[in-house]
């Protein structure tokens, strides 16, 4: 008989939140109690999960007493006050903030790349990137098979990645367009720096504010959790990240050089015995990944894959996957699943 398990989810409400309730559900996560967590402004509201409704609670270091698994996506403030509360109680936190990614003490993990790595958790995993799970899922099965020098990825990543006031931004954006009204813009490309600019019938080459280096904070994630994730920290990583006028689903552009050559055919071969990879490369039936068909869907989609014009060990992908789901509820959930077959909860 499956354990019967105590979860907390923290930040239930959000974007992000919502999907992971969603997968708590539908993967039939073996729930035996569920609270829901938020700051004192949420706590007392009821929220609907599994046809029952809760009282979300307030997140206090004692609201983890009990609790085996805390989902937190509620922004790394909260996950760096909270989480080694709820740690220190017990629970197995598995956080989707980028606060603890790069703490060397925390694994980063996506199960189907570097599961083995839970078995070194502290109380607390981190929850990678969103545009950094699905382009490793796919390249992880690649590297095994023929090695890894190089990557250079551009992404075009969708709005609902900034949250839920993003998608509405866009919406809203959109409409006073069609209506030939000023287009008022509030958060994009992030919220917290100097200017916005509107997302609709736009493309912003800037997700989160720019480092010291000419990098966004996006890109150094992509660049960082890369070599983290495949324990690579010699592997030469560069990122490109762009916000583009889609609700769901991240798309990305790769370029990879690898150690032994090889042919498109052996990476097809490759790729459709990956876990969570679909393969869809049909250039004479226009069969590609797109992220309106990738929205709502658990897989990671590939084609597109082409040897390069100039390197025979250099090759070109497009990569697409709904980022709320495995770029972020998904791979949070399968990895409490993994670490329930691991006998690690």
């Amino acid at each position: 008989m499956t354990k019967q398990l105590t979860v907390a989810v923290v930040g239930a409400t959000g974007a992000v939140g919502s999907k992971m309730m969603e997968q708590l559900i539908k993967r039939k996560f073996p729930i035996g109690n569920i609270k829901f967590l938020a700051s004192a402004r949420s706590a007392g509201k009821p929220i609907e999960f599994n046809g029952q409704i809760y009282i979300i609670e307030e997140a206090t270091p004692e609201a983890f007493e009990g609790v085996n698994v805390a989902l937190f996506s509620a922004g790394g403030s909260v996950s760096a006050v909270l989480a080694p509360e709820a740690a220190k109680r017990g629970a197995v936190v598995i956080d989707n903030t980028s606060h603890f990614r790069m703490d060397p003490e925390v694994p980063l993990v996506v199960p189907e790349v570097n599961r083995g790595d839970l078995a070194k958790h502290k109380g607390i995993i981190a929850n990678p990137n969103c545009s950094t799970i699905q382009m490793v899922a796919a390249l992880e099965p690649i590297r095994a098979a023929f090695g890894l020098t190089k990557v250079l990825v551009s992404t075009y990543q969708a709005v609902s990645g900034a949250g839920i006031s993003a998608i509405e931004e866009l919406k809203a954006q959109s409409g006073h367009w069609d209506a030939g009204k000023n287009v008022e813009a509030n958060i994009l490309p992030s919220g917290s720096d100097k200017r916005h600019y509107p997302i609709a019938r736009n493309v912003i080459p800037q997700i989160d504010k720019f480092t010291d280096n000419g990098f966004t904070y996006e890109e150094m994630k992509m660049i960082n959790e890369t070599k983290k994730i495949m324990h690579a920290p010699e592997l030469s990583v560069a990122a490109t990240c762009v916000r583009v006028p889609v609700v769901s689903g991240h798309s990305e552009s790769v370029y990879i050089e690898l150690e032994k050559e090889t042919s498109v055919q052996e990476i097809f071969d490759v790729l459709r015995n990956a876990p969570g990879i679909v393969l869809e490369d049909d250039i004479a039936t226009q069969t590609y990944p797109m992220p309106i068909y990738a929205e709502g869907e658990d897989a990671t989609f590939v084609g597109r894959i082409r040897q390069d014009l100039d390197n025979k060990k250099g090759f070109h992908l497009w990569i697409v996957s709904d980022n709320l789901l495995k770029g972020a509820a998904l791979n949070s959930i399968q990895i409490a699943e993994a670490m329930l077959e691991d006998n690690l909860l």
